[in-house]
């Protein structure tokens, strides 16, 4: 799994890391200098900073968390809120910061890298992590029950096989190029539901202004089944009977099964607790407010689905109104707004209950409106699924390319 012929040295005498502050939430401000979280860093490996709007005053920053202002180039990682892969190991997130997103503080639970001049080079640190190498020795090291977590101390016990400077810029540049097909599939996916968006928005209009003058229903009245929340029996890695849905796998409105947790339903909860095509899944309780709220719709030929407590399922009567249309109305923004407008938020995270979600009123066009809105879906939906299958089998080369570069066979 690890080149022998290279040097395997520990990761500080490579690269230079440093946590964030451990910033309390009396400290957050609405403006000034952005502070960086978890949820910013995601899985593609890029830097979303409008998914959070926490700051820290500019003066107080300049006073106490000047050494913790990141620099263009530097390379970001989560150590917190990061889950295990179908292979029982652990896999964190990465991205570079640019200086587009500059000023921007680290926070805790968010570690920043350098590379040694002459020794490291960054580009093949943002791989090694994802790599068997890094995600072997960081889950034997972590804490935390709940939740995973790992520090500077961790970090600090880790190796790393380290191939000449030379060799690491050359894998990391044939690793890149893997990685661009990757985002390209990515953005075409992304292009599509631009597209869908467009076509609801022409068909039927903005949600909230409601131009056509549908008749607007609560979900109450639409409903085929009261709402409820998914189990709270906490998700194994270990193969069972039902697979458990959770929040990490709905990512942009899209099913993502890369995470999988599995649990055993007792017989009497099987009902509550379980799906059938054309159930919406949505979160219902989450860390962020822009994540509150997404969803997706169960496709037919699902088998052994349930669901856990930060899920809320939906069944609606389909004669009154169609799940798709239901889950492309709360992706516009006049939907989002109509939405946002019945949760709430805790001291931990934001919210919504079902008596909440059962208020919460939006236009109904006919069913025949709806149909065939759905029916221009079919062909886009073929073509999605066409792109999804091309993105796994490069993620998959990918995976592959990594492996070998770390063994020295590239």
């Amino acid at each position: 799994m690890i080149a022998a012929k290279w040097n395997r040295v520990p990761l500080p005498d490579a690269y230079v890391f440093q946590e964030g502050p451990g910033v309390r939430k009396w400290q957050f401000t609405s403006d000034g200098i952005k502070l960086l979280n978890v949820a910013n860093i995601e899985k593609s490996g890029h830097l979303n900073l409008n998914k959070t709007d926490r700051h820290l005053a500019t003066e107080e920053v300049e006073n106490r968390y000047k050494h913790f202002l990141l620099d263009d180039g530097d390379l970001v990682i989560a150590s917190s809120g990061i889950s295990f892969d179908a292979d029982g190991l652990l896999r964190t997130r990465g991205a570079f910061v640019s200086a587009e997103h500059l000023p921007l503080c680290l926070n805790t639970s968010t570690i920043r890298f350098k590379a040694k001049e002459d020794v490291s080079d960054l580009s093949f640190l943002r791989h090694w992590i994802n790599g068997y190498e890094f995600r072997q020795q960081i889950t034997q090291r972590v804490t935390g029950s709940a939740q995973q977590n790992f520090g500077p101390t961790h970090l600090k016990s880790l190796k790393i096989s380290l191939p000449p400077l030379s060799e690491q810029k050359r894998i990391a540049e044939i690793l890149d190029r893997a990685e661009a097909l990757r985002s390209q599939r990515r953005a075409a996916l992304a292009l599509l539901d631009e597209l869908t968006q467009s076509i609801f928005l022409d068909m039927f209009g903005d949600p909230k202004v409601n131009p056509r003058g549908w008749r607007c229903l609560p979900f109450s009245e639409l409903f085929r089944e009261k709402p409820n929340y998914g189990t709270m029996i906490p998700g194994v890695g270990e193969r069972k009977r039902w697979l458990c849905m959770r929040v990490a796998n709905i990512q942009n409105w899209h099913i993502d099964l890369s995470d999988q947790k599995f649990v055993d339903l007792p017989s009497n909860m099987i009902s509550r607790h379980c799906v059938e095509p054309g159930d919406i899944l949505l979160a219902r309780a989450i860390a962020t407010r822009e994540q509150l709220g997404k969803a997706i719709v169960v496709p037919n030929g699902t088998q052994d689905w349930a669901f856990d407590s930060h899920l809320m399922r939906l069944r609606f009567d389909q004669e009154k109104v169609l799940p798709s249309f239901v889950r492309h109305t709360l992706m516009t923004n006049g939907g989002r707004s109509l939405f946002l407008r019945v949760t709430r938020r805790s001291a931990v995270q934001f919210n919504i209950n079902t008596k909440e979600i059962a208020k919460l009123s939006i236009p109904v066009p006919p069913i025949e409106q709806q149909l065939k809105f759905q029916k221009r879906l079919t062909g886009l939906t073929e073509l999605k699924q066409c792109l999804q299958e091309s993105l796994d089998t490069i993620g998959s080369l990918l995976s592959s390319l990594q492996q070998r570069a770390f063994r020295g066979e590239l």
